[in-house]
């Protein structure tokens, strides 16, 4: 069994993989829009959504997850109940890793040594997605 994380951006989907890609060295290794998708009279996309992502496929290091720009409702309260968890291979990359994503965000612990790890920060990036960068003793 494999359980993945799927990450509706809400609009901003795009934006967000550009930045990760960018920033964090993601790849998009699938990207499918709504315009492309094959035509579903029983479930039409609503006027508007034609170039936003409907789906995406990514690569984080060993990690795949996915993505999506979702159905874009303004209504939408913000990403809520879950945070991913980044581990990083030495120092200088997990700081990397925490000052990007707190980059336009909101940091909700500083990246600091703890007493499980050699470095731990958690951070709400600039798209509301919740990260938590670790940074192990081993």
């Amino acid at each position: 069994m494999q359980v993945q994380p799927y990450v509706f951006f809400n609009g901003r989907c795009e934006e967000a993989l550009d930045y990760y890609c960018a920033k964090l060295g993601a790849q998009v290794t699938f990207k499918m829009r709504y315009k492309e998708a094959p035509p579903d009279p029983q479930n039409q996309p609503r006027p508007g959504l034609e170039e936003k992502i409907m789906h995406a496929s990514v690569q984080m290091g060993s990690t795949g997850w996915m993505a999506s720009d979702g159905h874009c409702d303004p209504a939408v309260g913000p990403m809520s109940g879950f945070s991913l968890s980044l581990t990083a291979d030495d120092t200088a990359s997990a700081e990397k890793y925490f000052n990007a994503l707190a980059d336009g965000g909101q940091v909700m612990m500083p990246f600091q040594p703890t007493f499980w790890s050699k470095g731990f920060g958690m951070v709400v990036d600039r798209f509301g997605l919740m990260w938590m960068v670790t940074l192990p003793e081993g």
